[in-house]
């Protein structure tokens, strides 16, 4: 399954692995965008784990990660020659269309319509990395610096694994603006084999590491259940940072706040809850996107925020 393309001097893709597969794979010169660059097809069904651990020998200066694992079938990437420039330290996605259509709706509309900004300020929600594996691109030389996969098996994120381990090496994301992926979903795909505590756990850590350290105090977006689970698993440093959580819900903003009965500490901690118009930035906004009819967007874009210095995406 190596495609070399004399216009990107090689694109190599890293599958392989234990799944069956059954693929055809074709790549030719194009010049989208104006632009040369190569285009892959392909088509695949495969069940488990489809990659490898390290990349394909070759003489390429260019990986493309083609994941079989989700049954996806007529993949089209395309990656324009502006963007292979070699070593570049940058995962390189598209666009996706859904098969069926109205399954993942939400998702699939996120993964879509994120601007480049968010590419990489909503690396924290419960999506997973901005633009799917199926799609990605990156060079062989940055592959290696961020190391292999984790395949340690079903139920390991491995995907989240990785595009983590690339953020935290300083990569950046791009997303092809163009859908060239047909994504398909069914109930047997490998990612429901993986717990949502282990997402979870994995997702607190990480914005731990990365966002909180710039914060000197932050309040959490949303009383609710999400909110009050965030603050329950943040380490004890990161939930002294918390200065209240904040709602839109009478209710708990009349309560006025929220003690954590689980506390070893004496007297137990007690969080304000505020009015959201009441509260200060920075946030960690605990509510889901896209659900509400767009009360949430409209309430953010009314205190004229700027999202990674004001407020960050966690559901």
């Amino acid at each position: 399954m190596v495609s070399a393309c004399p216009a990107t001097d090689g694109l190599i893709p890293f599958a392989g692995g234990a799944g069956p597969s059954m693929c055809t794979h074709v790549s030719r010169p194009c010049a989208s965008h104006g632009l040369p660059g190569a285009v892959i097809g392909a088509q695949c069904v495969a069940a488990g784990p489809s990659r490898r651990k390290e990349p394909v020998p070759g003489p390429g200066l260019g990986l493309r990660e083609q994941t079989l694992e989700t049954g996806t079938e007529g993949l089209r990437t395309e990656a324009p020659a502006h963007l292979w420039r070699p070593g570049l330290p940058r995962i390189i996605g598209c666009q996706v269309q859904r098969e069926p259509p109205n399954s993942t709706q939400r998702y699939t509309r996120w993964l879509n319509q994120l601007e480049p900004g968010q590419l990489l300020t909503q690396a924290f929600t419960s999506h997973g990395p901005t633009v799917p594996m199926p799609t990605w691109f990156c060079s062989r030389a940055w592959f290696s610096h961020v190391g292999p996969f984790d395949e340690g098996g079903r139920g390991v994120p491995e995907d989240l694994l990785f595009f983590y381990e690339h953020l935290r090496k300083g990569g950046g994301v791009v997303r092809v603006d163009r859908s060239l992926l047909v994504y398909r979903y069914h109930p047997a795909a490998a990612t429901h084999a993986v717990l949502e505590t282990t997402i979870w756990t994995l997702r607190v850590r990480f914005l731990e590491e990365q966002a909180l350290p710039r914060w000197a105090t932050f309040t959490i977006w949303n009383a609710g259940r999400q909110g009050r689970r965030l603050y329950r698993s943040l380490t004890a440093e990161s939930r002294r940072k918390v200065v209240a959580f904040c709602d839109v819900d009478e209710n708990k903003i009349q309560k006025g706040f929220y003690c954590h009965e689980e506390s070893q500490e004496r007297p137990k901690p007690r969080v304000p809850v505020l009015h959201f118009r009441a509260a200060r930035p920075p946030f960690v906004i605990c509510v889901k996107l896209d659900l509400t009819g767009g009360a949430v967007e409209d309430n953010l874009r009314s205190l004229h925020l700027r999202e990674g210095r004001d407020f960050l995406h966690f559901s």
